[in-house]
């Protein structure tokens, strides 16, 4: 049965943070908010969940997924990271940028994408998902809420509800998050690569 739990978008209630966290660690698939828009989330181990967003957003096996993370040093134990890469990360977060890197021994092998061993790295301006990735201590697997048919994000809480209860675990209502994904830019090469043009300036990475 799905959960549905109001968090407050700008002061998150720790007792509820609490229960979200809970939820992931007991292998649960999540609905939550970002700083650009909703998106699906589950633990960095859980295999099972993985396979369910993959059938929820019909991706197939190459799906790209993205790891949320709390700050830099979480993300220098799950991607490999060289100075003018670090500096260029330490100005842009966090923010609504996803970076695909290179990905260490300690990314599983089924997110990461098959070819080229990467990963999409990402630290949200939000407090909702900041919150939950302190109470959790680990790193949130994460993939945009796009359903099949959707060119765009899914943002009304009322209409996640209804496509979702009972596929998910939990949904996060913390009010509408817009419906413009990420900007994503590929650091695996000598310099700055802009991968999709989103929310955040890309002025920096041209």
């Amino acid at each position: 049965m799905t959960q549905r739990l109001e968090i407050h978008p700008i002061n998150p209630q720790p007792r509820l943070v609490g229960r979200a966290a809970d939820c992931l660690r007991q292998a649960g698939l999540i609905v939550y908010p970002t700083d650009s828009c909703y998106a699906f989330g589950c633990a960095l181990d859980d295999r099972q969940s993985v396979r369910e967003i993959t059938r929820l957003r019909q991706t197939g096996k190459n799906h790209n997924f993205t790891l949320i993370c709390r700050d830099l040093a979480e993300i220098s134990s799950y991607a490999r990271i060289e100075n003018w890469i670090y500096r260029l990360l330490r100005a842009h977060t966090p923010g609504p940028y996803t970076f695909i890197l290179p990905a260490t021994r300690d990314v599983p092998r089924r997110v990461q994408n098959p070819k080229r061993k990467t990963i999409g790295i990402r630290i949200p301006a939000h407090p909702v998902p900041a919150a939950i990735l302190a109470a959790l201590g680990e790193p949130i697997m994460s993939s945009t809420l796009i359903l099949p048919g959707s060119e765009l994000p899914m943002n009304d809480l009322d209409e996640i509800w209804e496509r979702l209860d009972g596929e998910v675990d939990l949904i996060i209502d913390s009010g509408g998050c817009g419906v413009e994904p990420s900007t994503v830019v590929d650091l695996t090469g000598d310099s700055p690569v802009i991968v999709r043009r989103g929310k955040g300036s890309v002025r920096a990475f041209e």
